[in-house]
């Protein structure tokens, strides 16, 4: 006997989480930069950031792209909400949070060396990048500096210069993304271009 399948297939819309996400990048960026740029002190209320909105937004973003079968946009988000969780932990180690012990045998070289890893994640996600629009493109060149001078300033090489780069960038990752953000939220919500994002290269599609 045949027998006939039919396949059906339901299709949840969902939001695009891009909003969130590069809202959560820039809060984190602005308030870090700030520390960095010496116009704060310390990273003790820059946590509150990293963990929840670096962390928890980029988090929700990356499984929400996810949804829309996006895997650029489930990556970079899930990755970067990854890495300020990370960075959140490591700050708190260094507090003592997890032990004096943990405190003592830190080792900022092995933090140097991570930053090391999302340069090379970035530098492969900012190609991906040029398919997106250019404000993103934009971003993910500036992450690319910021990741040399984390890198380089963490590992002692040209350490002021160095510093100072990845301040510059990450005031810059900031700015973009508020507007990439913005950009998000409005074009959707009026239905038509409201603040441009520039249309993608080409090169590779």
């Amino acid at each position: 006997m045949n027998q006939s399948q039919q396949i059906q297939r339901v299709q949840i819309i969902t939001a695009d989480p891009s909003a969130l996400g590069l809202f959560g990048l820039a809060m984190v960026t602005l308030v870090a930069s700030s520390s960095k740029l010496g116009w704060t002190n310390e990273v003790s209320f820059v946590l509150p950031w990293a963990i929840f909105l670096g962390g928890i937004a980029q988090l929700i973003a990356s499984l929400q792209d996810a949804k829309h079968n996006n895997t650029f946009g489930t990556t970079a988000f899930g990755a970067f909400g990854l890495f300020w969780l990370g960075v959140g932990t490591s700050w708190l180690i260094q507090y003592g949070v997890f032990g004096e012990a943990a405190a003592a045998a830190v080792d900022t070289k092995q933090l140097g060396v991570a930053f090391i890893g999302y340069l090379i994640f970035s530098m492969f996600m900012t190609v991906g990048a040029m398919e997106t629009s250019k404000v993103l493109f934009i971003i993910f060149v500036l992450i690319d500096f910021l990741f040399i001078g984390l890198s380089l300033s963490t590992l002692g090489i040209a350490t002021e210069a160095m510093h100072l780069l990845a301040a510059i960038s990450e005031l810059l990752i900031a700015i973009f993304s508020f507007y990439g953000s913005a950009a998000s939220v409005l074009n959707t919500h009026f239905g038509k271009v409201t603040l441009p994002v520039g249309k993608p290269f080409g090169i590779f599609k």
